[in-house]
């Protein structure tokens, strides 16, 4: 009789697991859901640059958050400028070589991105993220479970780019919408820190919805950093100059 009620109790387990199996989505409908959250794929392929403004940490022993203004343009071509004690940072990316301006550091001379640096923006996601038309962005997606981020239920996806490099991401089981991303390692305390950047505030602009603060945490430092979107403006008129070679002055550096 113990046999018969332990064999029951087996199969029933079975039936519930299968059938919790069966509701959960698959890879390419929680993808499909989120793209359908963010505004969908025709709008975001309608989308071929934005400028963000807004205020952004900028760490250290007595916290401060500077202004800042971020033009992007497809498929990787960036400029971010950062205003700090009336002088301005600037760097650049036109999609193959990049410059950075850092008068705050007493660098008045412009100077090349560094070989690691120039990896890095080319491995950035385009401005709609790396879901959103991922096949053609050579980005494979993978269901790997589900997983509570801050009391959230998510739906925690392997992204793989076509270079063999992968990280995690975590879209909400309610909204759809990004959750959490892996950022890139940091070497900190003579070893490598996972690095999580959570998107919240998630705000419709234009057909797109777009997140408006980017907190980035670093394993085991206390202090995260944020940054913050007041404005956001789709499909601005920018020149391809605006990514090349920054032209800056002495007088620029203060």
């Amino acid at each position: 009789m113990n046999l018969l009620r332990r064999t029951m109790l087996l199969a029933g387990a079975a039936l519930a697991a299968g059938a919790a199996r069966a509701a959960e989505p698959t890879a390419a409908q929680v993808v499909e859901k989120n793209v359908a959250a963010r505004g969908g794929l025709a709008a975001w392929r309608a989308v071929t640059g934005m400028t963000l403004a807004g205020e952004m940490d900028a760490g250290g022993k007595q916290p401060m958050r500077l202004p800042y203004v971020m033009h992007l343009k497809r498929p990787h071509k960036s400029h971010l400028e950062i205003a700090f004690v009336n002088q301005t940072a600037i760097q650049t990316f036109d999609g193959q070589q990049g410059w950075k301006f850092r008068p705050y550091l007493n660098r008045s001379d412009l100077e090349p991105l560094s070989v690691a640096e120039l990896r890095a923006e080319k491995a950035t996601d385009e401005l709609d993220g790396p879901l959103i038309d991922h096949a053609r962005k050579g980005v494979k997606v993978v269901l790997v479970g589900t997983e509570q981020i801050e009391g959230r239920n998510t739906y925690r996806l392997k992204l793989t780019r076509s270079d063999g490099s992968a990280r995690q991401l975590w879209v909400d089981a309610q909204t759809f919408l990004e959750a959490r991303i892996e950022g890139e390692p940091r070497r900190m305390d003579s070893r490598m820190r996972r690095v999580f950047v959570y998107y919240r505030d998630f705000k419709k602009t234009g057909n797109v919805m777009v997140p408006h603060t980017l907190e980035t945490v670093v394993e085991g430092v206390r202090q995260a950093s944020t940054l913050i979107i007041d404005k956001v403006e789709i499909n601005p008129k920018l020149d391809d100059a605006l990514f090349g070679k920054p032209q800056v002055s002495r007088a620029a550096a203060g």
